[in-house]
């Protein structure tokens, strides 16, 4: 049987897996409410599938998601939580530890979240793009309706 945390049961200690959790990469976040990576490693909203697709691009397989389970500092919070096998991490990074993991992830994660910026920019200057045919048919030209005085129509002519 598990052990009890506040009445809830904890996961099972296994040593040769990690725990990561999105809210350890959250800018918005001090480091007392739980932040555990520096500001250039940190991302304005993680979400778990947006962790596990930084984790893949900095070379991980191995890993687990548990969606809709809460931190227990966060418990209003269901965040998830990504679990990595130690050795994958020692396979492809070089090194186990959880602080390296974090910030060659944040690294990593920041940086996909930059570059993403910086195209929504660019699309933004260069402005919009015209249309197709459909595109011009559907622009509204010519005189514009209704500025005229309508006009009366007589029922009998004098």
């Amino acid at each position: 049987m598990l052990p009890r945390l506040r009445g809830r049961p904890m996961a099972e200690h296994n040593p040769d897996r990690i725990v990561l959790w999105p809210g350890y990469f959250n800018a918005k976040l001090s480091r007392k409410q739980g932040r555990r990576v520096s500001k250039k490693c940190a991302v304005a909203n993680p979400t778990l599938d947006s962790l596990a697709l930084a984790a893949r691009g900095v070379g991980l397989s191995k890993m687990k998601r548990d969606a809709d389970i809460s931190h227990p500092k966060r418990p209003s919070q269901k965040e998830g939580r990504l679990w990595l096998s130690k050795k994958d991490l020692q396979a492809t990074l070089g090194f186990s530890t959880k602080e390296a993991a974090m910030q060659a992830i944040g690294s990593k994660w920041h940086g996909q979240q930059h570059d993403l910026k910086e195209q929504e920019a660019a699309a933004k200057k260069a402005g919009q793009k015209p249309g197709g045919r459909q595109g011009r048919t559907q622009r509204k030209t010519g005189k514009p309706k209704g500025k005229g005085k309508r006009q009366k129509k007589q029922k009998w002519k004098i």
